[in-house]
């Protein structure tokens, strides 16, 4: 689409094929039907993200990057969330450690090879845009959807960990998007259920949270939260912040990547805005891709609400022609830059066996647990079936630790939908070796935390519930196939735990 102007915007028709280019939505199914593919063409959608719901196998996935390529043309941008840890959507592609486990490990060399691992898979299905890594600072035990998302709490190191993560993608020829700007670390809110605070002065957002965006700046895009940030600005979230993504991130640092929008069909925005007014808003604010991640009536409410802002963009600085040209401008260098170049992946069983050793490098120890020897006796205690947390969505049954157990060990099951409601003093004492496995994020609460007294805690997820737990744990940061691969390894006692806990553990454990 050629040059465009004020005039052109007041053509509802041209506007609407301009909003859809500044758009990117989620579809339906595994295969690219026909009403998606006519959407997609009206609207001259250019972005899609894919997730599990879209996902069989290699050979179905790259047929439907495919037939999105062929619809939305070479200037198309295909994402997916494949951070690592609990939170990949491909998932026969080898496990990439989470970042928190790589935090542990603390090899940059290591957290560069695992972002270029992490990029030939996904290339190789047709993807050039991948939402990682994240930049967050975990610094509060407490938040529900970030934790061994982050890479730790310490801004240089976990800085210099995710932009070597980062360096290693965009090496591959896979286009990263570092989030979630401006910090979701220090929250105890889940944006995609309400609306965050992080309420500190200046100086401390500088100190803490902003200093890994800032020297992210190389980064070719940024994903905005959905967080409200009362020094930055005391009325809009970041993510329709003109103060924060205009102000600060264009205008104070000079970044020049994309701006992209985290989901508009979270909690945070769409409940207290409407998806199509906070689009608005978003652009306005200085997004570049607005992420209309709801269903198709949420679509069409985001490109109705963004065609008729700017049909009327001559009387809106912030909507107008330049700057709209701008934006698109942006979106096309990112395309051609990274280009959607899918081929084989002739590394998988190379990058396997480095996921399993990144695994390995980041398992940590908590009050001198011991392996197990041979037939042991044990009692396994976890949640029956754990559901995923809508970011992760998907988490671990027990029947899937008793079976990792059972290969060496004579284990007898036990099973709890709320740990809350275990009766402890109802196991029978029969001398088994007891060991809690934590297979969700959530925190424990204060009864478990007090009645619970396993031999041994695996923590297979959230490393803060080695705070809920009075017990010796070994910490995985995640349940991937490999992740499991490397406790099993740790069990038998053929490696060691030589991990560092890469958060401040402040807290006291309940006991």
């Amino acid at each position: 689409m050629g040059k465009t102007d004020s005039k052109t915007y007041r053509n509802l028709s041209m506007a609407r094929q301009i909003a859809g280019q500044l758009i990117m939505i989620r579809m339906p199914g595994t295969v690219l039907d026909d009403d998606t593919a006519k959407f997609l063409r009206d609207n001259h959608i250019r972005a899609v993200c894919l997730f599990r719901q879209n996902m069989v196998n290699a050979e179905q996935l790259s047929k439907l990057t495919a037939d999105l390529r062929a619809v939305m043309g070479p200037k198309a941008l295909i994402g997916i969330d494949q951070e690592g840890g609990a939170v990949v959507r491909a998932t026969w592609l080898p496990s990439p450690p989470a970042a928190m486990a790589l935090g542990a490990a603390d090899d940059l060399a290591l957290a560069q090879a695992v972002g270029a691992a992490v990029a030939r898979g996904i290339k190789s299905l047709g993807f050039n845009w991948n939402f990682a890594p994240v930049l967050d600072l975990n610094n509060n035990p407490a938040n529900p959807v970030i934790g061994e998302r982050s890479f730790g709490s310490d801004p240089k190191r976990a800085t210099e960990l995710a932009l070597a993560w980062m360096e290693g993608s965009l090496a591959e020829g896979v286009a990263c998007c570092v989030k979630h700007f401006p910090g979701h670390g220090d929250t105890h809110v889940d944006s995609h259920r309400d609306l965050p605070t992080v309420d500190k002065p200046r100086y401390a957002l500088d100190a803490l949270e902003l200093a890994p965006f800032k020297a992210a700046r190389r980064a070719p895009a940024m994903m905005s939260a959905h967080i409200v940030y009362p020094a930055l600005d005391a009325e809009h979230p970041a993510t329709l912040s003109r103060k924060i993504l205009t102000d600060l991130l264009r205008t104070e640092w000079g970044y020049r990547g994309v701006i992209i929008t985290d989901g508009m069909d979270m909690h945070a925005i769409a409940g207290r805005y409407g998806v199509g007014n906070a689009a608005v808003q978003a652009l306005a604010a200085g997004a570049d891709m607005v992420m209309a991640l709801g269903n198709r009536t949420t679509q069409e409410e985001t490109l109705t609400a963004l065609s008729t802002a700017l049909a009327s963009a001559f009387d809106d600085d912030e909507l107008a022609a330049a700057g709209i040209e701008t934006r698109l401008d942006r979106l096309d260098g990112l395309a051609a830059k990274y280009p959607c170049a899918p081929g084989p992946y002739l590394t998988h069983a190379a990058d396997r066996s480095l996921m399993l050793d990144g695994w390995r490098c980041g398992l940590t120890t908590a009050g001198n647990p011991q392996p197990l020897a041979d037939g042991a006796k044990v009692r396994l205690l976890a949640c029956a079936d754990a559901a995923g947390d809508g970011v992760a969505e998907a988490g671990l049954s027990a029947a899937a630790i008793a079976a990792l157990l059972a290969r060496r060990y004579d284990v007898d099951l036990v099973t709890f939908d709320d740990a809350e409601n275990v009766d402890w003093d109802a196991l029978p004492d029969d001398g088994r070796i007891v060991i809690l496995a934590s297979t969700t994020r959530l925190r424990y609460g204060p009864k478990a935390s007090r009645n619970l007294r396993p031999d041994l805690h695996l923590a297979l997820w959230n490393p803060f519930q080695t705070l809920d737990i009075d017990a010796p744990a070994l910490i995985s940061y995640g349940f991937a196939p490999e992740a499991l691969e490397a406790v099993a390894d740790w069990l038998a006692g053929r490696i060691t735990a030589s991990g560092k806990l890469p958060v401040a553990i402040l807290e006291p454990a309940l006991t």
